[in-house]
């Protein structure tokens, strides 16, 4: 549970919840990530088990405790009952999580998704709920909330050894399964590269992979949070607040660029160049630091392999969008 009054009813725990994404998107440090940083963070996300999330440590692997973070296009999700969503932004705030059996509270992170009001998926209930706000002179913002996720802050399973992350893996996909047979029979797991295409997220656990894989990447150097991005413009007339009228916006890109080049066979002694970039996967390692006596999970990768002025290329995308 998260840190919310216990005793809210229906209605109020609605506008409280409402009140807790404007508080993310009124002080929240904000960042767009480059197409080079967006491909490494899937790819790291694509890797991550479920007990590697509970290894979040806030204090140290956030860089601010309210954030929003902005993708360069949309990801398509596939869910576990087989519906199609999309999602262009994260926000998160820190908050105190509470447990009632046993009792006890625990540093926790509040994540909410945002979906494209115009993205690729355009059903056709969602046209007519767009339009209908517009007629109604309510049109809704770019960014729509989407979905909300409480995630541990505490390194809750960061002491755990080996066997025991692999038993709560084990246990978590044993739950899923049993979850997907009801919502969809016939699910297939997460691949462990990312092409650019849809996200089979049968497990509902897409948002938590992708923001633990941004937050640790950027705290361990893999990617750099830049300084405030120039404004263009001045602010537009529904900028109401100071806060919103300046707000600073932060570039992520990728900090490593590996030179794509190989010897050609049938050229002996000269080198093939690439013409595009592609994201090398990443893998993570539990590093033992004797100075602490303790491990801690590192990131090795991923990074973007090619020429620095070559397109960056993902793979073909086809979505489906009725």
């Amino acid at each position: 549970m998260q840190d919310r009054p216990l005793h809210l009813l229906r209605g109020e725990e609605t506008r409280w919840q409402i009140g807790q994404i404007l508080k993310t998107l009124r002080e929240a440090d904000v960042c767009v990530l480059s197409p080079g940083a967006h491909a490494a963070v899937m790819a790291a996300a694509s890797t991550l088990e479920p007990a590697d999330v509970v290894t979040l440590d806030r204090d140290n692997d956030i860089h601010a405790p309210i954030g929003f973070v902005v993708l360069p296009e949309p990801v398509v999700l596939v869910n576990r009952g087989g519906g199609i969503s999309d999602t262009v932004a994260f926000g998160w705030q820190f908050i105190t999580q509470h447990q009632v059996l046993p009792t006890s509270t625990y540093p926790g992170v509040q994540l909410t998704t945002f979906m494209d009001r115009g993205g690729p998926v355009q059903p056709a209930e969602w046209r007519m709920v767009v339009a209908q706000a517009r007629a109604n002179h309510m049109p809704l913002p770019p960014f729509v909330p989407d979905g909300v996720y409480g995630l541990r802050g505490d390194r809750a399973a960061a002491e755990k050894t080996d066997a025991d992350l692999a038993a709560m893996n084990a246990e978590h996909r044993r739950l899923n399964q049993a979850l997907n047979q009801v919502a969809r029979p016939n699910t297939h797991s997460d691949v462990g590269e990312w092409d650019g295409g849809r996200i089979e997220d049968v497990n509902d656990d897409f948002a938590a992979r992708c923001m633990f894989a941004f937050w640790r990447l950027a705290s361990h150097g893999t990617t750099t949070i830049g300084p405030v991005a120039p404004r263009r413009s001045s602010p537009s007339p529904e900028a109401t607040t100071p806060a919103a009228a300046e707000r600073d916006v932060r570039v992520v890109r990728l900090t490593h660029q590996i030179p794509a080049q190989r010897t050609d066979p049938e050229s002996p002694g000269r080198d093939r160049v690439y013409n595009r970039r592609w994201p090398v996967r990443m893998h993570k390692v539990r590093q033992w630091y004797p100075s602490l006596q303790e491990h801690s999970v590192i990131w090795r990768g991923p990074y973007i392999k090619g020429p620095a002025d070559a397109p960056l290329v993902m793979g073909e995308k086809a979505y489906l969008v009725d």
